[in-house]
């Protein structure tokens, strides 16, 4: 983790600006966080202690899931709107593995990136996919470990929204880029498979959750169909909040009687906001 994108955090416990000496990330006041050997800062507030984050399981199926290129069309459509200067931070709120995040960051090599996510497991990963980028365990729900402004732009993709915090986080002049999935999304599985569906009420809830820090500025659907073999639809569930409630075995055996390939919705939609 480099230490100017360290100078971008702050302290969980104080709200002092963060300096990296050796592996150790200190703040003015003496509180102190060791970079893991894995590379990702733990800026977890202990009062956190309990949050489920994705297990390992799920952050494995999603590396190889993303690794598919089926979702390809989500981070190039987030691609298109970040229009970021060469040397702008790039902050994603619940970046699991970093894929978009890293995508966003584009080859630029003066673009830096942290990836914030409560999983210790998706940290691990992250921290590995561009040296460009820090990853920090933090609880999004809570004040964002990051100074005040730090951020050009954020992203949020199918993960929670602290809208306060964000607008924080945000420069004056940031945007925010969120993505939310739509009735379509996956509908050939959801009754299937037994999966979580999507709420019929997003869209007013999105709108809530940010009222009052943000105004919409620009929408765009991005929509395509996935031919799916049935260990790709058995990563896409294993990656999925459904992965929390849903019998293993019986999930194969649902999985068995599917058509190979599965022809399978991607809907969401992807909204840009500004302060």
């Amino acid at each position: 983790m480099e230490a100017h994108l360290v100078a971008a955090l702050r302290c969980p416990v104080c709200g002092d600006g963060l300096t990296l000496t050796d592996r150790t990330a200190r703040c003015p006041r003496g509180h102190a966080y060791d970079l893991a050997k894995q590379g990702y800062l733990n800026l977890l507030p202990a009062s956190s202690n309990g949050i489920d984050g994705d297990s390992a399981a799920m952050v494995g199926a999603r590396t190889v899931f993303l690794g598919t290129g089926h979702y390809a069309p989500i981070r190039d459509a987030l691609i298109l709107r970040a229009e970021l200067g060469e040397d702008d931070l790039v902050v994603e709120v619940g970046a699991g593995t970093a894929y978009y995040l890293a995508g966003v960051l584009g080859l630029s090599p003066h673009r830096r990136g942290i990836a914030l996510d409560v999983s210790k497991y998706a940290a691990r990963r992250a921290a590995k996919v561009d040296p460009r980028i820090a990853s920090v365990v933090c609880d999004a729900w809570r004040e964002l470990p990051l100074v005040d402004g730090a951020a050009e732009l954020m992203l949020n993709v199918f993960a929670p929204r602290n809208a306060a915090e964000m607008a924080r986080v945000l420069s004056p002049t940031g945007r925010l880029l969120v993505v939310t999935p739509n009735q379509q999304h996956l509908a050939e599985l959801i009754d299937v498979l037994g999966m979580v569906g999507v709420d019929a009420d997003k869209e007013r809830r999105l709108e809530e959750s940010l009222a009052g820090e943000f105004v919409r500025t620009g929408s765009e659907v991005v929509e395509e169909t996935m031919p799916l073999d049935r260990s790709a639809v058995e990563q896409l569930v294993l990656m999925t909040p459904s992965a929390r409630h849903l019998d293993y075995r019986e999930l194969l055996q649902r999985i068995a009687v599917l058509p190979e390939p599965a022809i399978v919705s991607m809907s969401v939609t992807v909204s840009t906001w500004e302060k």
